[in-house]
């Protein structure tokens, strides 16, 4: 039985593994691609929470100018604070003349802030001043 004589050199080169060139490289990369997905992700969630209090604002603003509409406060301007799923939302109402004569624009403006920025959501409506 023969056997064939090996060298340190060609055993190394058969074994599988990384230089450390090839290591340095991969950390490289991902001290590039880290941060970006990092801030994708953060800007992701921004949005997510941005268009959440949006929805909730819709509704408050919805709910407040109905009310202001029903009860007949719609006549003088207004402002007040609902709270809501564990967040404040600002509201402003302001009552304007329309072009046509027995109606009044009613404009509700509804703001909030999410992660130290302020938001607003705007909704109007025409009133009849004509009827009680």
């Amino acid at each position: 039985m023969k056997f064939k004589p090996t060298t340190s050199r060609s055993s190394a080169a058969s074994r599988g593994g990384f230089t450390l060139a090839e290591a340095l490289a991969a950390l490289a990369f991902l001290a590039i691609v880290l941060p970006v997905a990092v801030a994708g992700l953060m800007v992701a969630n921004k949005a997510g929470v941005v268009a959440e209090r949006k929805t909730v604002a819709t509704r408050v603003a919805g709910r407040v100018l109905q009310e202001l509409v029903v009860t007949g406060q719609w006549k003088q301007s207004t402002t007040g604070l609902v709270e809501e799923s564990g967040h404040e939302f600002r509201w402003q109402m302001k009552n304007q003349s329309w072009d046509k004569d027995p109606f009044k624009l009613l404009s509700l403006q509804v703001s909030y802030s999410v992660q130290g920025e302020d938001h607003d959501v705007n909704l109007s409506t025409v009133v009849d001043t004509s009827q009680p």
